[in-house]
């Protein structure tokens, strides 16, 4: 793809995260608004808020060249009202344009038409940038609240990666309903994009107890979305034809199915239920028979990545179980995720989903221990970092990982305390299979020290202070 290049006053589609493109200019940043360090970005005004961000420029397309097809692919009300906005702004310009050369023909001078400058009043007065403090006006407040980011974001892969309308935007929504359990790092994403991609969801969350990170309480923002509220597990399961759940652990998974109100007394035959938390394969087997018991069909589909995965809809699905579910939930898997791989029956995803974390997780606490040991003995852990993404270990996750690391930002992507979770899972799972599993246990032990030194709710990263305390 060929680079774009923009100037200020051009107007732009601007990607954040799991969000649409929205309808944005780029503009001029204040004086003393720094810009990213290493990103190659623009600062962005967008239409329809107050909102303004650094955007890296992969991030960004044309406002004309791709305005048929973000409209196509976004019917959100509020999204709307943004590309409204551009419109009346277009049309001011160009009535100003007009008037500037009737004036010249009057005066005998007439000649060739100004070209369109995005770069009027409102452009100018920087005043308008509000302090992220400020409450938006109402209307626009959810929006308002999904756009504002910090210059520290890491940002998303290119917009040709990472926009999943881009690689399914032929999606057709399935007319079944679906039904979501759990918004938390990983389901708030999948349920705006299933949202996005036109789906007819009911969401439900645990959102009473304080217990809860800011994003797992966000009900409220889906509803405005036009997801639906339901009041307990049980009335979404009885409301919807495929419901899914993402939860933390095996016990959570199985307190939503079993305990009061939950799932089971909710399903009747031909309901279907997703199982997509990242558990052991014995809560599989268990939660399979119990649905099936009562009529139900049954698939796991655990998912691999992160909440900025999650968000830019990019997630890996491993799939295993009742196969017509699997088929049943195509366009969901679609907006959600790049790929998905069916693996047979039920269990076989939950041992697939165990190994590739347990790979994931010995393999940051070596990268963290490696940082450490560089620090320890004199070496520049900058310098080991960009030895390291020249070579044959390079990839987008150890450089974000540690550039968090070596900024000390442990904002949590994939929380230490679910990888620690998988760790034991997966040393368990290998016990059983009398099979060794001595990497993973030496790995399990430093994120044991991590969670020790309350690392718990931050990213997985942060096990690199379990080696400098």
């Amino acid at each position: 793809m060929a680079t774009v290049h923009l100037r200020i006053g051009d107007l732009v589609w601007g990607k954040l995260g799991r969000y649409p493109p929205w309808p944005g200019k780029v503009v001029s940043p204040p004086k003393d608004l720094k810009k990213p360090r290493g990103k190659k970005c623009h600062f962005v005004k967008f239409f329809g808020t107050e909102d303004h961000a650094w955007i890296k420029v992969e991030q960004l397309k044309p406002y004309h060249a791709h305005k048929e097809e973000m409209i196509k692919i976004n019917k959100g009300k509020r999204f709307q009202q943004a590309v409204d906005s551009v419109e009346d702004y277009l049309k001011k310009a160009k009535g100003k344009e007009q008037n500037s050369d009737s004036k010249s023909d009057s005066k005998g001078k007439k000649g060739p038409s100004k070209p369109l400058k995005i770069l009027e009043e409102d452009d100018e007065d920087l005043s308008a940038l509000k302090d992220p403090s400020e409450k938006p006006a109402s209307s626009m407040e959810p929006i308002s609240k999904r756009l504002k980011i910090v210059e520290e974001d890491s940002g998303s892969t290119s917009i040709q990666a990472a926009d999943s309308t881009a690689i399914n935007g032929s999606i057709t929504p399935t007319d079944k309903r679906i039904g979501f359990l759990g918004l938390g790092l990983m389901g708030s994403g999948i349920v705006s994009n299933l949202l996005k991609m036109g789906h007819v969801v009911t969401v439900w969350n645990r959102t009473a107890e304080k217990s809860q990170p800011p994003s797992a309480r966000q009900c409220d923002l889906f509803i405005q979305e036009g997801a639906r509220l339901g009041r307990t597990p049980a009335e979404v399961v009885s409301m919807c034809d495929i419901t899914f759940s993402c939860v933390s652990d095996p016990k959570a998974a199985r307190d939503l199915v079993l305990g009061p109100s939950g799932v089971l007394q909710g399903i009747r035959p031909g309901k279907c239920y997703v199982e997509m938390s990242t558990v052991d394969p014995e809560t599989i087997t268990e939660l399979s028979q119990e649905i099936k018991s009562r009529g139900g069909r049954f698939l796991e589909a655990p998912v691999a990545g992160s909440q900025q995965i999650s968000n830019d809809g990019m997630l890996v699905i491993l799939a295993a179980g009742d196969r017509t579910v699997y088929e049943d939930c195509s366009s969901c898997f679609q907006a959600m995720g790049k790929t998905s791989f069916f693996l047979g029956e039920a269990g076989n995803a939950a041992r697939m989903m165990l190994i590739l974390n347990m790979v994931q997780g010995s393999f940051m606490a070596t990268i963290a221990e490696g940082l450490t040991l560089a620090q320890a003995t004199g070496q520049s852990q900058q310098t080991f970092l960009d030895i390291l993404c020249q070579g044959q270990m390079a990839s987008t996750f150890v450089d974000q990982k540690c550039q968090n690391i070596l900024q000390g930002n442990f904002k949590p992507d994939y929380y230490l305390k679910h990888i620690q979770k998988d760790l034991r899972l997966a040393i368990s799972m290998g016990d059983m299979a009398n099979h060794p599993t001595p990497m993973a246990a030496a790995a399990n032990e430093v994120y044991k020290r991590a969670k020790a030194l309350d690392q718990s709710d931050n990213d997985i990263s942060a096990v690199y202070r379990a080696y400098i305390h």
